[in-house]
């Protein structure tokens, strides 16, 4: 290793990133990425940096800190609103990966198969930078712009999650399939947030993962589903609301695959969010 710092301040790592630093946080995409060689990066291990961790409710909505790791999300009182995300987080490798590997680490290492994007599209998350000239906040579907690819510019940081509070009381799920039950690289994700009174649908955000360079939201489909009744939502996919998927042939699955699992993953994720339990949660 070349050089390694590990500041207490947002400020004093944002002056370090005026030269090149490769910035570590829980280390579980960095490690394994340099298994077998000297690692020869200078690292900045912003895990020190108490303001950047943790989980608070804002006037809009509620403010994820970039370095909180799964298992704090998992263990935090949230609204149903969170369910499709803490159901993600226990997917994301094991525990002793989820006590570690941190919110902003998963959507700045830009996997197609990111656990976590999914179910974060689904609730609309924003993220929020932070440079020596300023901060931006922008939507996380324009974060991510491909395989491994962001729009950090130099000497940026993810510094936190944002997540609007929904108008109605709202309920989210998430779905994966893989090649085996746990600790596996997603073949299909699927994620879900629905609004509803009276039975039906007044709003559903859904997004697919692993099955496009970027996941992807499915406007299409959540234009169709508004103003449905929850019971006939799952009917109500069709193939033609996957158009705009990409899926790729790779030794997890085939892209006729992936198109036909992404169809049943989400009808299944629909039923789900239709029964009762779920409405009363």
């Amino acid at each position: 290793m070349a050089n390694y710092l590990r500041p207490a301040s947002l400020d004093e790592a944002l002056t370090a990133l005026a030269r090149p630093w490769t910035v570590l946080a829980g280390g579980t995409d960095f490690y394994p990425a340099r298994v077998g060689r000297a690692i020869e990066d200078n690292v900045l291990d912003i895990t020190g940096i108490a303001d950047l961790r943790g989980i608070s409710a804002v006037p809009e909505g509620w403010r994820l800190g970039a370095t909180t790791t799964w298992s704090e999300l998992i263990e935090t009182r949230l609204p149903p609103l969170f369910d499709g995300l803490k159901q993600a987080a226990r997917e994301v490798g094991g525990r002793q990966i989820q006590n570690v590997g941190t919110l902003a680490g998963n959507l700045c290492n830009a996997s197609p198969a990111a656990d976590g994007v999914p179910p974060l599209l689904a609730l609309d998350a924003e993220v929020e930078l932070a440079g020596r000239a300023g901060v931006r906040r922008l939507p996380l579907a324009a974060f991510i712009t491909g395989n491994r690819r962001t729009v950090l510019a130099p000497g940026e940081l993810l510094v936190a999650i944002h997540v609007a509070k929904p108008p109605r009381p709202a309920r989210s799920a998430f779905l994966k399939l893989g090649a085996r039950a746990y600790l596996v690289i997603s073949i299909v994700m699927v994620a879900g947030v629905i609004e509803a009174e009276t039975g039906r649908i007044t709003r559903a955000r859904l997004a697919i993962g692993a099955c496009s360079e970027v996941a992807q939201r499915l406007p299409a489909l959540e234009a169709a589903l508004a103003g449905l009744p929850l019971a006939a939502a799952p009917e109500a996919v069709r193939a033609g609301h996957l158009a705009a998927l990409t899926p790729i042939d790779d030794v997890r699955a085939t892209a006729d695959y992936r198109r036909h699992a992404a169809l049943v993953l989400l009808r299944r994720l629909l039923a789900q969010l239709a029964q009762p339990e779920a409405l009363a949660a």
